[in-house]
């Protein structure tokens, strides 16, 4: 068991018996009263995002995750197919699992398998990756790099907000977490 100190985002703990990762952390004091912790926490098993407060007397307990790389090799019916690196096991995940991840994941990427008692449970994305430019509306001459945005549609189907003078077939990096367009690649 720990405490408080171990709500911060990014910390792996257990709430309920299951394995939830902490997305968002506010410290709150309130006047003559103890500390909480206002979070928001998404189980690693099913993606499924909760609030949740937790109060300075309350125990925590941290969520023993271990990793391996593996190799991201395909997608079917079944769900998405990793390849374990070093045994060359194969590590099926469903797309629930997976969540919205599938948008950051190309053939023969590396990635991180989370494992929580023996069982592989989701993965842990790099912090940017490189993806490619499908479809965008046209820019418009005069279009510079300040502040303005159009949509942009990438090679895993993630659409986001890129700069005006992105063009069908550039490679750009977007950030994991916020799903942001963070400059070309």
């Amino acid at each position: 068991m720990a405490g408080q100190e171990d709500v911060k985002v990014g910390k792996k703990i257990i709430v309920d018996g299951a394995p939830y990762e902490v997305v968002k952390a506010e410290h709150l004091k309130v006047a003559m009263g103890k500390g909480m912790e206002k979070c928001t926490i998404r189980n690693l098993i099913t993606g499924k995002v909760i609030p949740k407060t937790f109060r300075e007397v309350d125990p925590v307990e941290v969520a023993n995750i271990s990793y391996f790389s593996s190799e991201y090799t395909y997608q079917d019916g079944d769900g998405f197919h990793f390849m374990n690196s070093e045994t060359y096991d194969e590590i099926v995940l469903s797309d629930e699992k997976i969540g919205d991840a599938k948008y950051f994941l190309i053939e023969g990427d590396r990635v991180k398998v989370m494992e929580w008692n023996g069982n592989p449970i989701n993965i842990e994305l790099p912090a940017s990756v490189t993806l490619e430019v499908t479809d965008t509306p046209p820019g418009e001459r005069g279009d510079t790099a300040t502040g303005w945005s159009k949509p942009a549609t990438l090679n895993t189907g993630l659409v986001i907000k890129v700069p005006l003078f992105m063009k069908i077939g550039e490679k750009i990096r977007v950030d994991t977490r916020t799903n942001e367009y963070l400059g070309r690649a």
